[in-house]
């Protein structure tokens, strides 16, 4: 019984351990963002804001997709479709289609603020 009590803290501690990585990762983004935002869309922080958020949603559509991956169906498919919203909007930015960067903050904040 004790074990498997310590066994479900280290999961629970495992799985803030990575919320917590989610949020510093999606901070980053934002925080890249808000640059790019402020400096234009030809600039080196643009570039560098649209690499990093199309990385990071690539990755976590990869892992909402995956088997393994234990939230309820609805709400990955939810968040999938967040994902590929904002890569594509992140892609319409780097061909100078858009520059709705308010646009892509918004959704990682709303989506970081959804992690706490």
């Amino acid at each position: 019984m004790m074990y498997r009590h310590s066994y479900a803290e280290v999961l629970e501690d495992a799985s803030d351990g990575c919320r917590e990585r989610e949020r510093m990762a999606f901070d980053r983004a934002i925080d890249l963002l808000n640059a790019a935002d402020a400096q234009g869309h030809n600039s080196p922080e643009s570039s560098d804001a649209i690499s990093f958020v199309q990385r990071l949603w690539t990755l976590l559509i990869e892992d909402l997709v995956s088997t393994e991956n234990g939230l309820p169906d609805a709400l990955k498919g939810q968040l999938v479709s967040v994902g590929l919203w904002i890569v594509k909007e992140a892609d319409m930015i780097r061909q100078g289609q858009s520059t709705n960067y308010r646009a892509l903050i918004e959704m990682n904040t709303m989506i970081r603020d959804g992690l706490r």
